[in-house]
């Protein structure tokens, strides 16, 4: 496998959270971002409406169009309500869990199952535990991987992600997640969404921490 990772800039904007960063944007129960990396622009899912998903995005001055690809961590609604009004704008490639239904209206659909390189230096964790897959992206300092809950378990995703390389920063919903020592190799951990114990894991990482919401820009 050819690894050229020199002059990597990895960037990750939060789209749709329940948290706003940035004023002027809207929050709502759900997650998607931006993820940008290797001249690759991936929408990591797609929140839970569609028009508050498009209207964040043009406010943030993202071009629906430019975007390549859709990756989609699991099959809840707060992940995938935006996806078909989505399609509707840019029908492109989308990655979807192997648990997801079928879905149409898209340029081509792709389910994974088992850990899959999508791209040079970018790869699908597969999904654990027939549930959920994260996306991870190798950098020069080391693995970021995106989650959308975390529902197959932290410790599987980051064990997941582990034969791509080292886990740099993790970044997403962690939901129900506690188990605090998992993450203290990380150098960054942004929690978004459904993560019950942020200031939790802000007391215990100060110096891991990053805030998150809508429009939080990401440079990694």
């Amino acid at each position: 496998m050819n690894l050229n990772i020199e002059g990597d800039e990895t960037e990750i904007t939060i789209v749709y959270d329940n948290n706003i960063w940035k004023e002027g944007l809207k929050n709502a129960w759900g997650f998607s971002c931006l993820v940008k990396a290797y001249n690759k622009r991936i929408l990591f899912d797609t929140g839970g409406r569609g028009t508050i998903l498009l209207n964040n995005m043009e406010k943030l001055n993202i071009d629906i169009r430019s975007i390549d690809e859709v990756f989609i961590s699991h099959a809840h609604g707060d992940h995938t309500g935006g996806l078909l009004d989505f399609l509707r704008v840019n029908p492109i490639k989308i990655y979807l869990p192997s648990s997801y239904q079928e879905l149409r209206n898209a340029k081509e659909v792709i389910k994974i199952k088992e850990p899959l390189q999508i791209h040079e230096n970018i790869f699908s964790t597969g999904t654990l535990r027939g549930i959920e897959q994260s996306l991870v992206v190798k950098t020069e300092k080391g693995l970021v991987i995106i989650v959308g809950c975390a529902h197959s378990g932290v410790k599987n995703i980051l064990e997941g992600a582990s034969r791509f390389g080292k886990p740099y920063a993790l970044i997403g919903g962690l939901h129900g997640f506690n188990d605090f020592d998992l993450i203290e190799d990380l150098e960054f951990i942004c929690p978004l969404h459904c993560t019950s114990h942020k200031s939790k894991i802000k007391s215990l990482y100060p110096e891991k921490y990053i805030e998150g919401g809508v429009g939080k820009v990401i440079e990694l």
